[in-house]
């Protein structure tokens, strides 16, 4: 068309319609050429062989002086430099003589060079996925969303179980790290939720699975013992290869992203418990096996047979009870009622609890705390010990255990207010006595709310009016009737002592 040159695509577009027999005015439309120049295409006016590549350059080559002498021994005997690295050779060794408009054409040529004489590259040999075979599980952080329960920000893991073949999946929220108890709960309930065991259990080197200091690769007593349960043959990739583990390593991305998506669909990424958070990743989970359900119902009866029951999926610890009726376990503080204090029990260690026995019998559980890397933990309930300090409330202001001892931020106001109004002895006996009543009343939440509302309020309630209101001892004092006996009866009774004496 006039004004514009006629490009070799447009001829060739032109020519191929002419050979499948469209007319002359309509070959030139559809290559976008005008009628006459569709009459000189065909009377052979027009070159219709491609326009030779140019062999000559048009300007100079900024660095001749230096590729060939300077750039390329350097590349030959390093391969791995970057074009950057060059470039700021450059800049050091010849000042002011190779400016930024220099990188791009530096970096063009080291992407040929390498093209051409640079070292081989591995090699990825993609693996037939056979039913039945392996099972992968792995541990992952789900960044860039914060994720709160009741308003505190819970810091967790995710557990994650996929089987090579169908893709079918599971997840677990782990509370702590990658610990032999979280790997053994997340596995053992993704096993029995299949259905059915794969002939072999992939991780990475998790320490909870080997022992990685080791000289030859060895599983740890406990993973393998978990293997031998369920007649799996426990292996890892090499260390620093996670592409060998692709097919978990890609599932995380594919499940954090649905994860990410369904919380900005809910507009909130807080929960009322662990247990609200643990469903909310169900139901992502089971969209995703709904996907893989067809090559799942492929691979589902060449699953090894589960045995009869699970193994142990805890850590077993022994702690003896000191006097302030607390026990220290893997960095953290917990209490126990003071009834157990001088007693040795032995504690079964889950994920998310503790077991504690007295022999063979169970006598407590408890929430499972973990420490940071820079603070111990604790795990205190005002409950285990009020009865002793009702007895001795001074002991509250100097505890240890004071703050963790208040257990909702209601009575840690109540205490700022008392301590800073009422003398040292008051104040602790006022605020031992409030959580005696807690304790006793069942009454936490609402006492708090109520001695917090009459501060507010400019008044202070005793803990006389505290007990009037909350208290639920319902005691009932007797009528009794007193009789005033006759006189009669008294010289009655003298007679029969004297008849006797």
């Amino acid at each position: 068309m006039s004004g514009k040159p006629i490009t070799d695509q447009q001829i060739r577009l032109y020519v191929n319609e002419r050979k499948q027999g469209q007319t002359q005015l309509a070959a030139s439309a559809k290559s976008g050429l005008s009628e006459r120049s569709g009459r000189r295409i065909d009377s052979g006016e027009l070159n219709t062989e491609p326009t030779p590549k140019r062999q000559w350059r048009t300007r100079k080559d900024p660095l001749a002086e230096v590729w060939s002498s300077v750039l390329v021994p350097l590349l030959e005997a390093n391969p791995e430099l970057l074009p950057l690295t060059l470039f700021e050779y450059l800049h050091d060794n010849y000042p002011n003589q190779y400016d930024n408009t220099v990188l791009r054409t530096l970096q063009r040529r080291v992407k040929a060079w390498k093209v051409k004489h640079g070292p081989a590259k591995e090699v990825m040999f993609r693996q037939t996925k056979v039913p039945g075979r392996l099972g992968l599980s792995d541990f992952t952080l789900l960044k860039g969303v914060t994720i709160t329960i009741l308003g505190q920000v819970f810091c967790h893991l995710l557990y994650h179980y996929r089987l090579a073949f169908s893709g079918w999946t599971y997840a677990k929220v782990i509370c702590g790290g990658e610990s032999y108890t979280a790997l053994s709960t997340g596995l053992q309930n993704a096993l029995w939720r299949s259905g059915g065991a794969p002939l072999e259990h992939r991780t990475d080197s998790l320490s909870a699975a080997f022992n990685n200091l080791a000289e030859k690769e060895q599983l740890t007593v406990r993973y393998d013992a978990l293997c031998h349960h369920y007649q799996l043959k426990g292996s890892r990739n090499n260390p620093g290869k996670s592409h060998e583990n692709g097919t978990i390593e890609a599932a995380h991305g594919h499940l954090k992203r649905r994860m990410t998506q369904a919380l900005l669909l809910r507009g909130d990424t807080d929960f009322t418990s662990l247990e609200a958070y643990q469903a909310f990743v169900d139901g992502i989970v089971t969209k995703i096996n709904q996907q893989c359900r067809t090559r799942f119902e492929q691979e589902r009866p060449l699953l090894q047979t589960l045995p009869k029951r699970r193994t142990h999926d805890y850590a077993e610890h022994s702690v003896l009870i000191s006097s302030s009726s607390s026990f220290d376990l893997k960095r953290v503080t917990y209490t126990v009622p003071s009834r157990f204090i001088g007693e040795r029990l032995y504690v079964q260690l889950y994920d998310e609890r503790l077991d504690l026995f007295s022999g063979h019998e169970q006598i407590l559980s408890l929430p499972r705390v973990y420490a940071t890397t820079t603070q111990r933990g604790r795990s205190v309930d005002y409950r285990h010990v009020i009865d002793s300090l009702v007895k001795k409330p001074g002991a509250f202001r100097y505890s240890q255990l004071r703050d963790d001892l208040l257990p909702t931020p209601d009575y840690h106001r109540i205490w700022q207010y008392v301590d800073g109004t009422l003398n040292p002895h008051d104040a602790c006996r006022y605020i031992v006595r409030l959580l005696h009543l807690a304790a006793t009343a069942q009454c936490q939440d609402s006492l708090g709310r109520y001695v917090l509302k009459s501060i507010e309020g400019g008044e202070l309630p005793s803990n006389l009016q505290c007990n009037k209101r909350f208290s639920t001892d319902t005691a009932v004092i007797p009528l009794i009737t007193a009789k005033q006996h006759l006189l009669a009866d008294y010289d009655q009774l003298l007679c029969v002592e004297v008849q006797h004496g």
